[in-house]
């Protein structure tokens, strides 16, 4: 019997998990820093915004490689029409019963009953509010002013956009068409390494972003607003464990703490950035190593993360109430109904941005109750805060739609996704890509492949 060499004999470690430990010891010495030097914290807002702005310098081109080549592997273009079509209406139906859930919650809780405010400070909200987008300027923003642009301007429908045309060019094309995609599937192995390297810098982006924020805000606005940030909280975790969950085992047979427990690092990154598109490009590609199709990741996931509005949807729903008790205008429920609707259409394409809600929030009550805008004033001081949540829970079920739709179309490797919850087929955390078989075979059942066998066979999964 040969010698085992090294390598084999010694996996190679995973340094990465030291990374997340640093995270977490920057989030709580970040909360410290800005209780003990409120001055100190705020004045370090700059690390956590330098960091989310790399990794979202990343993500047109993580988008575009992703897209390419999953429609560029297709063979028919329906069946990506297929894919699109289902994961939109998916997100429709379930931010519905987001909706529901966090109108229920709301109106149990009465969130604001007895505050009477009267915020004199409302410069910033009117100004967000004036700001706001109509729906023909959403639809012609997603067209960029140039094929360059789409990857300069940070406009993710827009990368999306360019993506589909190339990918639908390319399957046109055929096999004159391989050599670009095979100089794509290239290029996409080096925007994640580089990804991989900007993922160090995340303890120093960690450790800003909260500084700042609890040196901002302090105790004083979380006891105040302790009861709809509580409330708020919860009903996200019962649509994630309740209504997502059931989706999730109903329709593929798939346990969502087993899911969520493999999206771990990318959740603590959420919530020590207040972002979901700090954690996007690492869904794309452990979605894939989880065994979902390249195709299906490459639509679901970036349509996901501009109209997958669950968390959105229940942030709406309860800070429209509590403002609306807190002025002592309390809302009846047809009222409450038209103007959140109209709040899920008008933030379209903002579910990943951190800060985002507070601007749909203002501009849906400028539209319909003018007299209540005054009342976002007074929410400001924990929004950052309801922005984790509301980030975690859009991640949550954007990870949940891409395995859900695979399964229905029949593009999820079951197998693989049991040996990844299992353990024994570990994400490679150096370069976010499959770069070998997943599956522990037997050395004797096949002959080993060359890496350019591999490197296709990956391509073409």
């Amino acid at each position: 019997m040969p010698t085992p060499t090294p390598e084999a004999a010694a996996p190679k470690r995973d340094r990465t998990r030291y990374l997340y430990l640093a995270v977490i010891v920057a989030v709580v010495l970040g909360a410290a820093l800005g209780l003990i030097w409120p001055s100190v914290g705020k004045e370090l807002a700059p690390l956590g915004t330098g960091f989310v702005n790399l990794i979202k310098m990343m993500i047109a081109p993580i988008i575009f490689c992703t897209i390419v080549l999953g429609i560029g592997s297709v063979a028919k273009a329906a069946k990506v029409g297929k894919v699109g079509i289902t994961a939109l209406v998916y997100f429709v139906v379930m931010s519905t019963f987001a909706l529901a859930i966090g109108l229920i919650v709301g109106n149990i809780l009465h969130p604001g009953s007895g505050l009477h405010l009267n915020p004199a400070d409302v410069t910033k909200v009117h100004d967000q509010a004036k700001g706001a987008e109509g729906g023909v300027d959403f639809v012609l923003g997603i067209i960029p002013t140039s094929f360059v642009s789409a990857f300069t301007e940070g406009q993710t429908l827009q990368a999306l956009l360019i993506a589909l045309l190339t990918g639908f060019a390319l399957q046109k094309l055929g096999k004159r068409g391989e050599p670009i995609l095979r100089g794509i599937e290239h290029v996409q192995r080096l925007v994640f390494r580089i990804l991989s390297m900007i993922m160090w810098a995340a303890p120093v982006g960690a450790f800003g972003a909260i500084a700042a924020v609890v040196g901002a805000t302090g105790w004083g606005a979380l006891r105040s607003l302790l009861v709809i940030m509580l409330g708020f909280y919860v009903t996200c975790l019962i649509f994630v464990f309740g209504v997502l969950g059931a989706v999730l085992w109903v329709g593929a047979r798939v346990n969502i703490f087993q899911l969520l427990r493999y999206l771990g690092r990318e959740f603590l990154l959420i919530l020590s950035t207040s972002s979901s598109e700090s954690a996007l490009p690492r869904l794309i590609a452990k979605m894939e190593h989880l065994g979902v199709s390249k195709p299906v990741v490459g639509i679901t996931v970036p349509t996901g993360y501009s109209f997958n509005l669950d968390g959105t949807a229940i942030y709406l729903t309860m800070a429209t109430l509590f403002i609306a008790s807190a002025q002592d205008e309390p809302l009846a429920l047809g009222e409450q109904i038209g103007l959140l609707l109209f709040m899920i259409l008008a933030s379209k394409g903002a579910a990943g941005v951190s800060g985002a809600g507070i601007a749909t929030l203002a501009s849906g009550l400028q539209s319909h109750r003018p007299e209540l805008v005054d009342g976002v004033g007074f929410i400001l001081g924990i929004d950052r805060f309801m922005s984790e949540a509301r980030a975690l829970t859009n991640f949550a079920g954007n990870a949940v739609a891409t395995v859900l739709i695979g399964s229905w179309m029949k593009e999820f490797d079951r197998d693989k996704s049991r040996q990844v919850f299992a353990g024994s087929a570990p994400f490679d955390e150096a370069t976010l890509l499959d770069e070998a078989p997943a599956a522990a075979e037997p050395p004797a059942t096949e002959p080993p492949t060359d890496r350019g066998e591999r490197v296709g066979a990956s391509a073409g999964n």
